[in-house]
């Protein structure tokens, strides 16, 4: 993995049509497609868990365990859709090279932003989860 040091104010990488964004934007069209597989990976992984609690005729509470493929699932296509790796954020990093690269934010307002938008991504992805959940304990059995 190769890491180098970034300013805030760097010009945008001249393989990609985007450039770092602080607290906007930190990953590019490599980065974003794998946080889209996340996604479709734990939406499908939600819905085989819940397939088999509702086979197996589990109690309504114990489909509350959904909510953490859900959760999974709902931060993969938020990531994707704001084009924000909330992981790449909390580290002080970014990406819009090949998978595996990545660049160290040094602006420490920048790192600030970075990591309260992956803040965000985190407790929405969970809130969402949780909506899942609640809808999976009312599902009829």
């Amino acid at each position: 993995m190769r890491v180098s040091t970034f300013a805030a104010t760097a010009a945008p990488n001249p393989t990609s049509n985007a450039a770092y964004q602080p607290g906007v934007c930190n990953i590019g069209p490599e980065e974003i497609a794998r946080r889209r597989r996340a996604g479709h990976v734990g939406l499908l992984v939600t819905l085989a868990v819940l397939a088999v609690l509702v086979a197996v005729h589990a109690p309504p509470l114990a489909r509350l365990i959904a909510i953490l493929p859900a959760a999974g699932s709902a931060s993969g296509y938020l990531q994707a859709w704001l084009k924000f790796c909330a992981g790449f954020g909390s580290r002080g990093i970014f990406n819009f090279g090949r998978l595996g690269e990545t660049t160290a934010v040094d602006d420490a307002d920048a790192r600030a932003r970075d990591r309260r938008r992956s803040r965000q991504i985190g407790l929405a992805s969970l809130g969402i989860g949780i909506v899942v959940g609640i809808v999976a304990v009312l599902l009829p059995v």
